[in-house]
């Protein structure tokens, strides 16, 4: 908070001494004044300044909940997360962003690996919410999705299915029949970063090698491209994230997408070792963040069981606190009863993410 000095002079004498009683009013109309400026400038400091790349209006409602709650006024600058990130860090120390809200740990932990996040997000609600594997005390997930296989039942046997993992998708069996988003993709610089912490990089360097040979095109497009590529023909087998089945189910996308995700089926992979790949959505605390307690409580109210349920609901990400169910789409056409992967630590995927493109690119994965 600023100090403001105000000096009041008179240079009559004979008007000073004019009675004690005007004497005490200017008194309180001082004291008042420093008052209204405290009183101020605290109103000014109880907001947050949210810096968001997820691209949900359904997220707008939460914060105007939150606000509603708390009376801290939700301040958003909504962008690409690369644009955001190359603010933040452009602007450095003058920067008035708390907290950076975007989807894949990756990204959150590529920002940290930059100097960009600062320790102490941290709470009672965060630590007994929260497993470890799905935190730091820099960056929190606040839902949660999984990268799974989606097939063509009718040109993929029960048999081809039978213990399937990541690894396998590098088969030869495989050849010509799957498609996947570019190397530049974030979810796929997470899946390898996984891949590179499990089992090493010369692995994953062949695997990628592997998964080239496999492909069924060129890549291209987005998650949903993939699952319309199966759908219509063009593969077999897709690699893409959980809530995006059930987004084109829900219809939001289209007559044409609901169709085609009518016509694949969802299988979650490594279910016999460490289970299947899951990443996040995540809250950075920004380096030099000027309303941290705010920043936290946010965090606090983004883990309610009401905020989950709304998640869930709207984005159909799975929760990240238990207790919480998934949409029902989700539900009933993905399930609930699979083996996540819980020991491989999500903060891994920033740090090995320069890798997991590397190894991509040199097999040649567009």
């Amino acid at each position: 908070m600023r100090l403001i000095i105000i000096r009041i002079e008179n240079n009559s004498h004979s008007q000073i001494n004019k009675g004690k009683e005007k004497d005490k009013m200017k008194k309180v109309t001082i004291i008042s004044l420093f008052v209204s400026l405290i009183v101020s400038s605290f109103a000014i400091a109880n907001e947050v300044n949210i810096f968001n790349a997820r691209h949900y209006k359904a997220d707008n409602e939460l914060y105007s909940k939150f606000t509603n709650k708390t009376g801290i006024k939700v301040n958003l600058i909504n962008g690409k997360a690369s644009a955001l990130e190359k603010r933040m860090i452009e602007e450095g120390t003058d920067s008035s962003a708390d907290l950076y809200i975007t989807a894949d740990a990756g990204r959150c932990g590529a920002f940290k690996a930059k100097g960009m996040t600062q320790s102490g997000l941290v709470s009672p609600t965060i630590k007994s919410s929260v497993p470890k594997n799905f935190r730091t005390t820099h960056w929190v997930g606040v839902a949660k999705r999984a990268r799974i296989i989606y097939y063509s039942p009718e040109r993929v046997s029960g048999a081809e299915l039978s213990g399937l993992t990541y690894e396998g998708l590098a088969d030869p069996k495989w050849k010509g029949r799957l498609v996947i988003r570019k190397s530049s993709n974030i979810y796929n610089k997470s899946l390898v970063a996984s891949l590179i912490e499990n089992n090493g990089k010369k692995a994953a360097a062949e695997w990628s090698k592997g998964v080239v040979s496999n492909m069924a095109r060129t890549p291209k497009g987005n998650d949903r491209a993939q699952i319309m590529a199966v759908a219509a023909g063009e593969a077999d087998i897709a690699v893409a994230n959980t809530y995006y089945l059930a987004l084109m189910l829900s219809g939001n996308k289209g007559a044409e997408q609901q169709a085609a995700a009518k016509k694949v089926k969802a299988f979650f992979p490594n279910q016999n070792d460490r289970g299947t790949h899951m990443n996040i959505s995540c809250a950075a605390l920004v380096k030099g963040a000027p309303n941290k307690a705010n920043a936290i409580a946010l965090v606090d109210f983004l883990l309610s069981p009401e905020a989950q349920e709304h998640f869930t609901n709207n984005t159909f990400e799975f929760p990240m606190i238990a207790g919480v169910s998934p949409n029902p789409l989700v539900v009933n056409n993905l399930g609930l009863d699979f083996k996540q992967d819980l020991t491989t630590k999500v903060s891994s995927y920033g740090k090995n993410q320069a890798a997991a493109l590397e190894v991509m690119t040199a097999a040649g994965w567009k």
